[in-house]
C-alpha cells in the first residue's frame, strides 16, 4: 500500500492537481462584456440618433462646402435669397430670428464676393432688397450639386422609398416642432463675432 500515491482532487467537476493538461488548452474565465450606454437591452433614442446624424450631417457639409470658401451660415442665407428673392433684410432677419445687424455682416460678406447684390426696395425706399446677381446664380447651381451628393452620401442604404418615408416623417416633426421651413435654429444662436466671419453656430445639411 505504500507504494500507491493518490492525486487531490480540484473540486472542479473533470479537474484533479497534478494533471498533465496543459494550460494552454484552458481558456480559464470568459471575459466581461464592457458596459453599454443608454438602457440595457435597448439602444439609443430617437431624440439622441436625430442629434447624432444632424451634428455628423453638419460636419460633413461645412467640410463639402468649404471647397467653395463658403461657410453654412453663408449656405443658409444665400439659400433663403435664391428661394425667395427681394425681400428686404430685415424681413430675413426675422425668418432667421437674429438681429439685423448681425445680418448685415453675412450679406456683407457674400456682397464682397459679388455673389448678392442689394437693391432699393421699390414698395418702400427705406429698405433694400436682396438678389442673386448672376455669378451668385452660377454659383447656387455648384452649392446644389454639393448639396445633392451630401444628400445622396447621408441617404446610403435606404431605398428611394423609404427616404420618401423618412421625409415626411422629419417633416411632420419638424412642423410639430414649430421650426421653419428651411432656417436652421443655430441662427438665432449665433455670436456676432462669428457672424460677421461667416461661421456662427450653424449647419446646414
Amino acid at each position: 500500500m505504500g507504494g500507491m500515491s493518490t492525486q487531490a482532487r480540484d473540486p472542479r467537476p473533470g479537474r484533479e492537481r497534478g494533471s498533465q493538461t496543459s494550460s494552454a488548452h484552458d481558456p480559464g474565465p470568459s471575459a466581461e462584456p464592457g458596459p453599454q450606454a443608454g438602457p440595457p437591452g435597448r439602444g439609443p433614442g430617437n431624440s439622441f440618433l436625430l442629434a447624432q446624424l444632424g451634428a455628423h450631417a453638419g460636419q460633413r457639409f461645412a467640410q463639402r462646402i468649404s471647397e467653395l470658401s463658403l461657410t453654412p451660415a453663408q449656405a443658409g442665407l444665400l439659400r433663403l435669397v435664391a428661394w425667395s428673392p427681394g425681400q428686404s433684410q430685415q424681413a430675413i432677419a426675422r425668418q432667421l430670428g437674429t438681429p439685423p445687424s448681425r445680418l448685415v455682416l453675412l450679406v456683407d460678406g457674400l456682397e464682397e464676393r459679388g455673389l448678392i447684390e442689394r437693391r432699393r426696395n421699390p414698395g418702400d425706399r427705406r429698405h433694400h432688397a436682396l438678389y442673386l446677381t448672376e455669378d451668385g446664380v452660377r454659383f447656387m447651381a455648384e452649392l446644389g450639386r454639393i448639396g445633392g451628393a451630401h444628400e445622396a452620401d447621408l441617404m446610403t442604404g435606404l431605398s428611394p422609398q423609404e427616404q420618401d418615408v423618412l421625409h415626411g416623417l422629419l417633416t411632420r416633426l419638424a412642423e410639430t416642432q414649430g421650426l421653419a421651413v428651411g432656417v436652421h435654429p443655430g441662427y438665432r444662436g449665433a455670436r456676432k463675432g462669428a457672424a460677421r466671419d461667416g461661421q456662427a453656430t450653424i449647419q446646414e445639411g
